[in-house]
């Protein structure tokens, strides 16, 4: 898609300084995908590092390619980037062939020169760009160079991270920048009703200016640490109306089929206005798996950066959807796109939909009141805890029919749920400003609207809804709550995450009572070659690794979107006599096709994995009527460094295959790996996450 739309090599190729700049619509939130797309440029054209580098992302020069999401960016921007680089060549090689003469294969190109006939030294191959320019069409037929790892890339700021001196958003500091806090209310039901004025007029008095639209609240000043302390004053001396307050109802009640919008699924794809398929008889197992609302858990709270100099508003964020957060910021200030721009910071990066497109706008509000005057606005911990748009709880109803062979003869899923389509993309009515916060509590508010079904193939709730194995009769069923009491959006892998760790723990249930090896058991309902390679491996790997006395063993099998990285996981861990689990080790075993950036692929897949043991072991958000309660790392803990594993990564390159996304492989199988271990060491099926001493003592009282 990203090709199609930017069908010329200079959309994605620029020269500046005799450098060759990558140009992508991808942003680097920490996976790397810079120093790959830097690494396929160069593999393609030979060139050393120090010639390569990556233009900053922004909606005024770089190529709209849609959300940084979805493990997309190496199928999308490194594909078109590696064409747009072997058409470059292949255009180079010509270009001489005219000139100098010989046939191209006559010509050779190492380290970014070329020789050839008529040549008696090396001919810089970005010098020739110069003459030639950029401006030709991507050949989609241009041949690649020779398949094969890009080993060993330096990963792109490693050195100033390493150093201390890599420059985030938070880090800004510009001539004239006033700081800003913003006052949210104690929850989204609740609106401002007053502020004690003596307050008000103090901090006016110290250089400090109040700003309030509405309900929304907010402080500024020359120096940070004043405006922090301002913020908490100004918090008390406002009057809230509560309201009704949040509905503090037992989520998991009402998580049930007559309270979602059903549609049928085939292949992945929500069917519009098809009959619901009727329900498997004879059905032989049944569960249900739950998952709560989860947060990012980002590391450091979301910030942005807003200038207005009274015709353009220029952001600094680190959102992943630079351009429709532009389009929803322009809407509801009433801009132009045009004169909207946004450019991409490293922050606070995450897989999925936190606070920066809200502290994003919060700071453009703020800015248009304060012209020429750029405005640095963070969040707080709590703050973002009790504001970013969460991962929606959710559950996954499962059932089956075991034939007399010992296979699987029918098989139903279906997941229930909220939206993860929280992100501000442009609608009907509004609906890309309706899902800003800060738009919520105007004086002119744009109230939230009810979640809509992802009508892409395995989006949002029904991703990985249908398993990887070949089943004759299956049914699957989508059920969406539009509404839910807390604001939901993306979290790494949407519907994956629980319908995987809902798969593969039905799988390993099945297995366990049919007697049967949880390795035979999935490979006889798998036709696929590749996936079928993967088990073996890392069965070959357990072999190698006996489980230690005393300590569980679970295994689980997925293939993200069944479509891109397939993962076998398999997980040790030891559950001590307080029911508290600890991970001992954690194996990987990947296919993600040719492999591009094997630190960096590596590096996601081990990320995913312990993302999922913080989901598995930890993580859930609490609330009453009052509001949020889990606002920091206390109330809602996540996994520590003393709670890492050993994890060994085992990638099966395939460079004769298509490079598939992996950023969001591994956290579905990770999350039922641990569970089946859970049952492998107490015999405890833990069927509601996170798996933690209260949950597993609960199951123990009630066998």
């Amino acid at each position: 898609m990203s090709l199609a739309n930017f069908p010329n090599v200079s959309d994605w190729l620029a020269m500046s300084n005799g450098r060759l700049q990558v140009r992508t619509g991808k942003v680097d939130i920490g996976q790397r995908i810079s120093t790959a797309l830097a690494g396929i440029a160069r593999h393609e054209l030979t060139l050393p590092s120090n010639l390569v580098n990556v233009q900053p992302v922004g909606t005024d020069g770089s190529p709209d390619e849609g959300m940084t999401s979805g493990s997309n960016s190496i199928e999308q921007s490194g594909h078109a980037v590696r064409l747009a680089a072997a058409t470059l060549r292949a255009q180079v090689v010509t270009y001489l062939c005219n000139r100098l003469g010989g046939r191209p294969e006559d010509w050779s190109l190492e380290k970014g020169e070329l020789t050839g006939p008529g040549t008696n030294r090396p001919l810089a191959l970005l010098d020739i760009v110069g003459e030639i320019g950029l401006d030709m069409p991507v050949n989609p037929g241009a041949r690649i160079a020779d398949a094969g790892a890009l080993s060993g890339l330096p990963m792109r700021g490693l050195p100033e991270l390493v150093q201390g001196t890599y420059r985030f958003l938070h880090d800004l500091d510009l001539p004239g920048m006033r700081h800003a806090r913003v006052v949210h209310p104690p929850h989204a039901e609740a609106r401002l009703g007053g502020i004690r004025s003596d307050v008000e007029a103090k901090l006016e008095d110290e250089g400090l200016s109040v700003f309030r639209d509405g309900s929304f609240l907010a402080v500024t000043g020359p120096a940070e640490w004043p405006v922090v302390r301002a913020a908490q004053r100004l918090a008390n001396a406002c009057e809230w109306d509560a309201g009704d307050g949040l509905n503090d109802s037992d989520i998991y009640d009402a998580l049930t089929q007559a309270n979602g919008l059903r549609l049928a699924v085939e292949d992945g794809m929500p069917i519009k206005d098809a009959p619901i398929p009727n329900e498997l008889t004879e059905t032989t197992h049944h569960a249900r798996y739950e998952r709560p609302f989860t947060m990012h858990g980002a590391l450091a709270p979301s910030a942005a950066c807003a200038t207005w100099d009274g015709k353009t508003l220029q952001i600094k964020t680190h959102s992943q959807g630079i351009y429709i957060l532009r389009e929803s910021i322009a809407e509801s200030l009433d801009l132009s796109t045009d004169d909207v721009i946004l450019t991409f910071m490293p922050g606070s990066g995450c897989y999925g939909h936190n606070g920066a497109d809200d502290a994003a706008f919060e700071a453009a509000l703020i800015a248009m009141r304060l012209p020429s005057t750029p405005v640095l606005l963070k969040w707080t911990r709590e703050d973002e805890h009790a504001w970013e748009p969460y991962g929606p709880a959710g559950a996954t109803e499962l059932a089956a029919r075991i034939g007399p062979d010992g296979r699987l003869e029918a098989f139903s899923a279906e997941a229930i749920g909220g939206t993860f389509r929280g992100r501000p993309r442009s609608g009907p009515n509004q609906a890309g400003p309706a899902k800003l916060l800060a738009n919520n509590f105007r004086a002119d508010p744009i109230n939230p609207q009810p979640g809509v079904p992802n009508m892409n193939r395995h989006g949002g709730l029904q991703r990985n809804l249908v398993p990887i194995y070949d089943i004759p009769e299956t049914r699957y069923v989508k059920n969406l709550l539009p509404r839910m009491p807390l604001r939901t959006s993306a979290l790494r892998c949407l519907g994956a995450a629980l319908n995987v760790f809902a798969i593969e723990s039905f799988m390993d249930e099945i297995a366990r009572d049919q007697g049967a090896d949880p390795f035979a058991f999935r490979k006889a309902h798998l036709t696929d070659a590749r996936a079928i390679a993967i088990l073996e491996r890392l069965e070959m790997e357990l072999v190698a690794r006996p489980a230690k006395a005393g300590s569980g063993r679970g295994i689980a099998y997925a293939q993200y979107k069944n479509a891109m990285t397939r993962v076998g996981v398999s997980v040790d861990l030891k559950v001590s006599d307080a029911a508290e689990i600890e991970l001992e080790r954690i194996i990987l075993v990947a296919d993600a096709g040719r492999v591009v950036d094997r630190d960096g692929l590596a590096a996601q897949l081990e990320g995913g994995a312990l993302q999922a043991a913080s989901w598995a072991l930890k993580e859930a958000v609490i609330w009453d009527r009052d509001g949020v309660t889990s606002r920091d790392w206390d109330s809602y803990p996540v996994l520590r460094f003393s709670d890492v594993p050993e994890i060994d990564v085992v990638i099966l390159d395939k460079p004769d295959c298509k490079s598939v996304g992996a950023g969001e492989a591994s956290p579905g199988p990770v999350l039922a790996a641990i569970s089946n271990a859970v049952c492998d060491a107490t015999g405890l099926r833990g069927r509601r996450l996170p798996l933690t001493p209260d949950t597993l003592t609960s199951l123990a009282l009630q066998e």
